[in-house]
């Protein structure tokens, strides 16, 4: 039989197309050629691989816990296929102020982005924009990231790395306590350090960004945590700034001031 015969064969009324339809797809089969048939199962060649990426990948969803498994997987086999840093959390986390329909920055998930975007110092918007969807969080949040930070199509990635954490934080400390944990080299539960430089790169940018501190003030807080800094070796913990959150900016800043 000729395609084009199946073709006659379908049905004009919309009450057999079904059938029409199988007719025709399987009158369209008996004119190609044959593949080679499967007799066995030894005929199928499963590469020794698969089973280990598969029982990675089952891990990593267990515990990334992606809103969107569809375009979050995705984003994981083509990082995996393009040997790039996999969209996967370090560790389960849970957020109680996620909302489904509009899942915003965790913790976990900025890391993710860190790993994924940090190898060079800036960023294209394109490049942000596929991972961000990719671990399925708000586009509504990034675009006012991105309005806060005034980027163009390079994204200075430190600076947008600490409006992420300002969006965890609330508070000026608390969004430092957010970027020495995710930053940090230290075990989870440990110090949590970071280099100082890195510290001062990110609060500072953060504070005048803010507009409320003034610059005298940034000084006078950058300045009290030098003597600690200097016998960790040029490193910095939550522990040497996080007294500052109880306390009022200006009040524990003109404090400093007044030992000194």
């Amino acid at each position: 039989m000729k395609k084009k015969d199946a073709v006659t064969l379908l049905p004009c009324d919309g009450k057999d197309t079904d059938y029409g339809l199988h007719f025709l797809f399987n009158a369209s089969i008996s004119a190609m050629p044959l593949p080679d048939r499967l007799f066995c199962a030894e005929q199928i060649n499963i590469p020794p691989e698969l089973p280990d990426i598969l029982k990675n990948f089952s891990k990593a969803a267990i515990r990334t816990q992606p809103m969107d498994l569809l375009a979050w997987s995705a984003a994981y086999f083509n990082a995996l296929s393009r040997g790039e840093c996999l969209p996967v959390k370090d560790r389960l986390e849970y957020n109680g102020t996620t909302q489904k329909l509009d899942p915003s920055l965790t913790p976990g998930l900025l890391k993710i982005l860190h790993k994924q975007l940090s190898s060079r110092k800036t960023c294209s918007i394109e490049d942000l924009q596929t991972k961000w969807k990719g671990l399925s969080l708000s586009p509504n949040q990034l675009d006012t990231l991105l309005s806060l930070g005034g980027f163009d199509s390079e994204i200075d990635w430190i600076e947008f790395f600490a409006l992420g954490c300002s969006a965890l934080g609330g508070t000026l400390i608390s969004s430092m306590k957010f970027a020495c944990e995710i930053l940090t080299n230290d075990e989870e539960g440990g110090a949590a350090r970071i280099p100082f430089d890195t510290f001062v790169q990110i609060y500072t940018f953060l504070a005048r960004l803010d507009g409320d501190v003034p610059q005298e003030h940034i000084d006078i807080f950058l300045n009290s945590l030098k003597p600690q800094v200097e016998l960790q070796h040029g490193m910095i913990k939550p522990g040497n700034f996080s007294h500052w959150e109880d306390m009022d900016f200006k009040s524990g800043a003109t404090a400093n001031a007044d030992q000194e």
